[in-house]
């Protein structure tokens, strides 16, 4: 827009010089041509304003979209790690009920012991759901997109390439591998 502003002051100045010349001009008439440029240079000024304006308020929402990507980017798992503290605080707890338990004996101790570690089990796997977090399957037949075979075993219930034993689980997330499941095939 503010070309178009420009442009019509150089058609306004180029009038002006031709009426100069080819007439006598009267004070009127020349009044009223300053004043058009005079409008026309204000128009301009204030265009030229409105887009720097304009242009500020751009760069402004620019950055702060930029800092607030870079914020969810550092800040993602932030609700995982809300959803983790309940499992640590289960072992701390275990840990300080130890001090405690020194007058129960070893079976007690171990059972109670036993009971801690499947409390805090059970509160990591209820943090995975909430983050949709699974465990992968491994039942039935071998597959190199899901499981890592470390090693072969002869198995007389299972037939050659099913699984006879998990070594360590796997995990997802969604529908993306975190970690294939360690496991052992049949012959």
């Amino acid at each position: 827009m503010s070309k178009e502003i420009k442009d019509e002051v150089e058609i306004v100045e180029e009038e002006q010089n031709t009426q100069e010349c080819s007439e006598p001009s009267g004070e009127t008439q020349e009044e009223s041509l300053e004043d058009k440029i005079a409008q026309l240079q204000e128009q301009l000024k204030q265009s030229e304003d409105k887009y720097l304006r304009v242009h500020a308020d751009f760069e402004n929402i620019k950055k702060r979209l930029e800092k607030e990507k870079y914020q969810a980017i550092d800040y993602a798992s932030e609700k995982f790690a809300r959803d983790l503290l309940s499992p640590i605080d289960t072992l701390e707890m275990a840990l300080a009920a130890e001090e405690a338990a020194s007058n129960l004996s070893s079976e007690d101790l171990l059972a109670k012991l036993k009971e801690g570690v499947e409390l805090t089990i059970k509160n990591f796997y209820t943090a995975f759901e909430k983050h949709n977090i699974t465990v992968v399957e491994t039942d039935g037949g071998f597959d190199p997109n899901f499981h890592n075979a470390i090693m072969q075993v002869d198995s007389e219930e299972k037939e050659s390439g099913e699984i006879v034993q998990v070594m360590q689980k796997g995990y997802m997330l969604k529908d993306r591998l975190l970690r294939p499941a360690m496991v052992s095939i049949a012959n």
